[in-house]
């Protein structure tokens, strides 16, 4: 056998090997997509059953409740201005529960993502423990860990800013991990050499090569954070989303004031999303 013949040989190995591949994976794929058409349509069953009204049957109505919020909005329209004005304290306090919150969340989410990155951590055999606390923190949604901390603390901006503070941890300490498995460890030798501790290394050697994309992913959480603050007012955690039920609930004769709140909140999404993709695009390709 000559080198001519076994190379076509290899060439066919290689190909069986790399189409045999490729079906296990469109097999793995179509199994995945099986299983998730089956549970969605039987969650819509369940849904559907226990719904106060079918969903098929209540879809002609959706639009009502914008029509009625338009409608209204443009007959008071010169009272826009003044509801927009009114629930400005409001909207701040939404943004300051984003703020602190993502704050508080990111520098637990960075102690987390240094405890849990292999090569980095100062407890190796625990890594896998502030992996797991990490997935525990991001799992749990924020409404839930909200509804009990109402109950315990009572209605207000501190619920809902713990509960998307313990949220962004989780989220954060999950991104921030897989940027941290990239650093260049060599400057984490050169000081290890000359004495320096662990927090030492951390904070010279590893936080000036990730700072940038820390930046990034925490600017966009604040973006998140905003929405999820707004969407806890609705159940007693203050801010913008409490006046906006409020005004809903009141219905007919209040939905002046709900057009106000959304052109606000909707508004202030806008700004800090514009803001922050501006923010992030100079940090990644400078200028």
């Amino acid at each position: 056998m000559t080198l001519s013949d076994s190379a076509p040989r290899g060439t066919d190995s290689i190909r069986e090997s790399y189409l045999a591949m490729t079906r296990r994976k469109r097999m793995y794929s179509g199994i995945m997509l099986l299983i998730f058409v089956v549970l969605f349509i039987s969650g819509f069953q369940i849904a559907q059953d226990r719904n106060a009204g079918g969903f098929i049957d209540g879809l002609p109505q959706l639009p009502d409740f914008p029509a009625s919020v338009l409608s209204e909005a443009i007959e008071k329209a010169a009272n826009l201005p003044g509801h927009i004005v009114d629930v400005l304290p409001a909207l701040l306090e939404t943004v300051n529960i984003a703020a602190v919150s993502t704050l508080t969340g990111t520098l637990a989410g960075m102690m987390l993502a240094l405890l849990a990155t292999r090569g980095l951590a100062p407890w190796p055999r625990l890594t896998g423990v502030f992996r797991r606390l990490s997935d525990i923190l991001r799992a749990v949604p924020e409404i839930v860990v909200a509804l009990v901390l109402i109950f315990v603390l009572g209605g207000g901006p501190v619920p809902a800013a713990i509960a998307i503070a313990l949220h962004t941890a989780g989220a954060m300490g999950k991104l921030f991990s897989e940027v941290n498995e990239n650093v260049d460890r060599k400057p984490l030798e050169g000081l290890a050499s000359v004495g320096a501790t662990w927090g030492q290394r951390m904070w010279l050697g590893v936080i000036p090569q990730v700072a940038p994309n820390y930046f990034s992913y925490a600017l966009l959480r604040f973006e998140i954070n905003i929405r999820a603050s707004a969407i806890l007012g609705f159940v007693g955690a203050g801010g913008i989303g409490y006046e906006l039920k409020n005004a809903m609930t009141f219905g007919q004769g209040k939905l002046d004031e709900a057009a106000g709140i959304f052109i606000v909140l909707f508004a202030t999404i806008v700004f800090f999303d514009q803001m922050s993709s501006l923010i992030r695009n100079r940090l990644t390709y400078g200028g």
